[in-house]
């Protein structure tokens, strides 16, 4: 196939982004005190988190700045961050509200697991990367390679930083792949062709246990881009799975060195209260090896977000149905650390 360069205006490098003031919206004093009555009349509109809407969490100054961030996220270099927050004057679950408020001006929730959650938890929950069924977010202390989520955008809320480590960095993916369209098309090409990626336990009941889509997509002039090396890699254990070749793996190499590289990339340590947004058509994340606190309450914690934009109008099939199975329940993760 002939792959071409795509949303040029979408690529950046690292002197494009330096100053961090052009991707962050500080939060003001009188922003928070918006946020804050919303988060009141949020409360006296609805019991559940779930049941609160966009308009359930009225913001009538800040909203048109967030509607200038999702528009960025998708047209523009496909990350932000938000910080302000005064995270410390808020019980977790006042300010897993205040978080999921702002998310609703964003988009729509979807969900993240076969548990229908909609609201969920990135913190130790136990689980070994070794466990071929454990997700991301259930594992602590270790390194993530740079990958997407399965949803227009992922946001993550940082109640509570690591005792140290623990940094999150994006990469460029519409700028690698347009660097190996330029460079090496032969690649390029490769990524374009379905590849199997593991279900981890979380398929159908009684459904494949895998399934394929390339790395990336293009539809309707634009990028879309599905990357999770370690869930392609773990299909392998299904035998009826499609058999990894040497140019495939050879492509994904190049894929995680440019990720790598300092020049298609940028790394933000989040602060108590910082939200991180971004676009997974157009921006991989990952997170440095941490070590946490001992005391449970203090451990590292994020709430994260699954979004479907209306700014985006126009889908692949399978970025639209990927996991239709669980949006059969509407639920929101109950872990509880800081009692």
């Amino acid at each position: 196939m002939a792959v071409r360069v795509l949303e040029p205006a979408c690529e950046w490098r690292a002197g494009d982004i330096a100053d961090a003031g052009r991707w962050t919206l500080r939060l003001s004093p009188s922003d928070v005190a918006e946020l804050e009555a919303a988060l009141a009349h949020a409360k006296s509109r609805a019991d559940d988190l779930l049941d609160v809407t966009k308009d359930d969490f009225p913001l009538p100054t800040l909203g048109a700045r967030l509607a200038e961030v999702e528009t960025d996220l998708i047209d523009g270099r496909g990350f932000a961050l938000i910080r302000g927050l005064p995270v410390e004057r808020y019980s977790d679950d006042d300010a897993s509200l205040v978080y999921w408020g702002i998310g609703m001006h964003l988009g729509e929730p979807w969900p993240q697991n076969r548990h229908g959650h909609l609201l969920g938890d990135v913190t130790d929950q136990g689980k070994s990367g070794a466990d071929p069924t454990s997700r991301g977010n259930e594992i602590g202390g270790v390194a993530f390679p740079y990958h997407s989520d399965g949803s227009d955008l992922v946001g993550l809320m940082c109640l509570r930083k690591a005792k140290s480590g623990g940094i999150s960095t994006v990469a460029n993916a519409l700028a690698i792949h347009n660097e190996l369209v330029r460079t090496r098309p032969d690649l390029a090409e490769i990524l374009y062709e379905p590849q199997p990626y593991d279900y981890r336990g979380e398929e159908q009941k009684g459904g494949q246990a895998f399934y394929s889509m390339p790395v990336f997509t293009e539809h309707g002039g634009r990028l879309f881009v599905r990357y999770i090396r370690p869930y392609i890699e773990s299909s392998q254990r299904h035998a009826d799975a499609p058999r990894l070749t040497a140019r495939a793996r050879e492509a994904f190499d190049l894929v995680d060195a440019m990720c790598a590289d300092r020049d298609f990339n940028v790394y933000m340590d989040l602060e108590p209260g910082d939200m991180q947004f971004v676009n997974n058509y157009h921006v991989l994340h990952a997170r440095t090896a941490y070590e946490d606190w001992p005391e449970r309450n203090r451990k590292r914690h994020l709430k994260r977000l699954w979004l479907e934009t209306a700014h985006l109008t126009d889908r692949p099939e399978k970025f639209r149905n990927f996991s239709g199975h669980w949006a059969q329940k509407r639920t929101k993760s109950e872990l509880k650390l800081d009692a």
